[in-house]
């Protein structure tokens, strides 16, 4: 296990130093210039302002003191905040992103635990086919769609829930059910089709011939060894949660770092932008790292490869 640790964590450092090499110099051929009022600027004062960012030096010299930096998680002075280190303004914003995909995370996997087992006690009736249905909406229906209907039916018509803000537990709810749609529609469809293969298995019929309840059955036997896989389905759900932050964020007006991504590229703040790409790689890679780590560890089965 450490040694499969050891050379995850190695490769994470090299995917790593590709991904900021190739975010400097894509950032490097963004139309535009980083400056603001670059073109109100005097010659003088444009060199001014680079020197002071270090955009004076050859490139090469540039993507290296970059590079050095970054792993250091120092990704520079923003642009835009003058003055403002870009870890600076990232860590400010990390923690409602973080608190939006944990919650989107737990209510998807739960609900949809829950949901999906449902529908495999009840295959073939109309209540499998109820909740197969909302499997369906819930992954082909965009998490942007869900906001503005939350928003306008829960939020404005009823009048249950604030709209839009970051100011207490009750301004989550919305964007958390909006974001974590997708992830309880895929739980749900994961869990039934699970279950009822588990349903037909050999040890499952055991248990029925030992005269152990149909309750006893579904829950400690079919739902525990269903669960299994579901950890593999976890880590890609997690990613696909930072990605559809940034859209649920700018919907709901959450200070987070998904906001304050799409910010930074309007306005050409190439430090932010790196740097919070940087981060979400990062995320990621952990994310991944960790689900293969637990997958390892609650099935003896399996033995991570050294």
């Amino acid at each position: 296990m450490f040694k499969y640790v050891m050379k995850r964590l190695g490769i994470i450092v090299f995917t790593l130093i590709l991904i900021i090499s190739a975010t400097f110099f894509l950032m490097k051929l963004m139309p535009g210039s980083p400056l603001a009022n670059a073109e109100r600027l005097s010659g003088d004062q444009q060199r001014l302002i680079e020197a002071q960012y270090g955009l004076d030096k050859p490139l090469l010299v540039q993507y290296w003191n970059y590079l050095v930096n970054a792993l250091h998680l120092d990704f520079g002075t923003s642009f835009q905040f003058q003055g403002q280190p870009v870890s600076t303004l990232i860590a400010q914003r990390i923690g409602p992103s973080a608190q939006l995909g944990i919650q989107a995370i737990v209510f998807g996997v739960i609900a949809g635990i829950g949901l999906g087992a449902a529908a495999a006690v009840r295959r073939n009736t109309k209540t499998d086919t109820a909740l197969s249905i909302l499997a369906v909406l819930g992954i082909s229906v965009p998490s942007f769609v869900v906001a503005a209907l939350l928003q306008y039916y829960i939020g404005l018509k009823l009048d249950w829930l604030p709209i839009a803000g970051w100011e207490g537990f009750a301004y989550t709810i919305l964007p958390t059910i909006a974001l974590g749609l997708q992830p309880l529609a895929i739980s749900a469809r994961f869990i039934r089709t699970e279950m009822v293969e588990v349903m037909g298995s050999d040890y499952i019929e055991l248990a029925r011939a030992k005269g152990l309840s149909r309750s006893e059955i579904v829950w400690k036997h079919a739902l525990r060894n269903s669960l299994i896989p579901l950890v593999t389905l976890i880590g890609p759900m997690a990613v696909n949660l930072m990605t559809g932050s940034i859209v649920i964020e700018q919907i709901f007006t959450i200070p987070g770092i998904g906001s304050q991504f799409v910010n930074s590229i309007l306005t050409n703040d190439y430090p932010v932008i790196m740097g919070t790409t940087i981060v979400y790689s990062m995320m990621l890679m952990v994310v991944l790292l960790i689900t293969d780590v637990v997958y390892g560890l609650i099935d003896p089965r399996i033995r991570l490869a050294d």
